[in-house]
């Protein structure tokens, strides 16, 4: 079984090697653009706090972690940034990426994807990890005088789960050549959570960065006795923040993992903004709220900041009051508990199959905008990837919910006895919306 798994984890390395030799092949086919058109950026101790300077001007970042989401609309609430979790995504180059960015006045974090350890890469393949050196050359080589670039994040959380600390090894590799190559734009890498042992790794094993990334969900209202513990008084971003995440809530008896609705979501925002990021004057040197866009993980509306639809919710009226100091002028619609037979998520909801159950929701709009209600009834997720790895949606039942008075319905159980979740989400006509979803278990 040992000699079947090392083989397995040579083989990843073989192929991760071929792929990236192949990237970096291509990287280099393509010409960097003129070095005129670089924009500076760099990291000074002034007055006793650590500032970003752009342009030789301090830059505030008003970031958000964004793949394919809405750039217009992240400037449009006084957004000023975002962060990637690769170069080329999903729709884009990195070069697309880039220009759109410039065109807005955006900036970019731009992230060189790494080997994951959870994932199969092997940091003791010495190939593997040159190869993946060169890859990041060329990714460096292709995008350093892009003028919407800010920094260089290597890697996104290549400490989860990790065993080998030569991860570390790797990445200050990775930032000794970039900045033997690109004096212009500072490096780091993207963290999950942080502690003292983390910071001994860097300060050991990754010392050339300029500064770290830091990510955390719930449990950011505690970094900064995490910071303190650490003794860190060095200059860091949070590249990741916002809703609770999945691991951290209460659970159903069955298991199934408890959301806020999104008036509650959008107060944990604020939250974690008052407690953890405005608090710190002197080290913070930006964040990236997580996420602008849409995605199914645990379910369709945990991390999203924008429904699928593109509406947006509470969570993006809350980031534009902390960018702005202001709310915007038309906000999103209020959400109150929802009920299925007068029973929240926490009285563990058991229905009959076929039986019919009233559901109830109160929700209102400070606008006055007419409300409308959509219920949608999913099975309940199974996944159990981690690290925001993609996840399989699960399967939407229809003709199971019948609606009433505005926030009223009529449930039908579904006749398979199983584990399920009702969906509403409220609209007020002018591309805002509110959410809410309650786990029931048929049996």
């Amino acid at each position: 079984m040992k000699t079947e798994t090392c083989l397995s984890t040579r083989l990843i390395g073989v192929a991760y090697l071929a792929i990236l030799s192949a990237l970096a092949m291509t990287a280099c086919a393509n010409e960097p653009l003129d070095g005129s058109s670089v924009v500076p950026v760099e990291i000074v101790r002034k007055d006793g706090r650590y500032l970003l300077l752009r342009g030789g001007q301090p830059f505030e970042v008003k970031g958000a972690g964004l793949e394919s989401g809405d750039m217009q609309a992240l400037v449009a609430h006084g957004g000023n940034s975002f962060r990637t979790w690769r170069t080329d995504n999903q729709s884009m180059t990195g070069q697309e990426v880039l220009d759109r960015a410039a065109e807005l006045g955006l900036t970019v974090a731009l992230c060189i994807e790494i080997g994951r350890e959870r994932l199969g890469f092997d940091y003791d393949d010495e190939a593997a990890v040159a190869a993946q050196l060169e890859y990041a050359r060329g990714e460096v080589l292709k995008y350093k005088d892009h003028p919407a670039l800010l920094v260089w994040l290597i890697g996104n959380e290549p400490n989860h789960s990790f065993k080998n600390p030569k991860v570390f090894d790797a990445i200050n590799d990775i930032s000794l050549m970039i900045h033997e190559i690109d004096g212009n734009h500072p490096t780091s890498t993207a963290l999950a959570g942080f502690d003292s042992k983390l910071a001994g790794l860097i300060e050991q094993r990754s010392s050339d960065l300029d500064f770290v990334s830091i990510q955390m969900y719930g449990d950011i209202v505690n970094l900064p006795a995490k910071l303190e513990v650490a003794g860190w008084n060095k200059p860091y971003m949070v590249t990741e923040w916002g809703a609770i995440g999945h691991w951290e809530v209460g659970t159903t008896e069955w298991g199934a993992p408890i959301e806020q609705n999104s008036t509650d979501k959008a107060a944990s925002y604020l939250k974690a903004w008052e407690t953890a990021l405005a608090v710190d004057s002197e080290n913070l040197i930006g964040s990236y709220v997580f996420l602008w866009g849409q995605k199914q993980e645990r379910t369709p509306t945990w991390y999203g900041m924008f429904l699928e639809d593109g509406a947006e919710t509470p969570v993006i009226d809350a980031m534009h009051y902390i960018w702005n100091n202001a709310w915007p002028a038309n906000r999103s619609p209020h959400v109150g508990p929802l009920r299925i037979d007068g029973q929240v998520a926490t009285q563990n909801v058991r229905l009959s199959p076929g039986q019919h159950y009233p559901v109830s929701l109160l929700a209102d709009d400070k606008d006055g905008d007419p409300l409308t209600f959509h219920w949608e009834v999913m099975r309940e997720s199974k996944a159990t990837e981690e690290g925001g790895d993609k996840e399989d949606i699960p399967e939407t039942l229809t003709g199971l919910v019948v609606a009433g008075e505005p926030g009223q319905a009529t449930l039908l159980a579904p006749p398979e006895s199983g584990a399920y979740r009702l969906f509403v989400y409220i609209h007020d006509g002018k591309g805002k919306a509110g959410h809410a979803n309650i786990p029931f278990l048929v049996q």
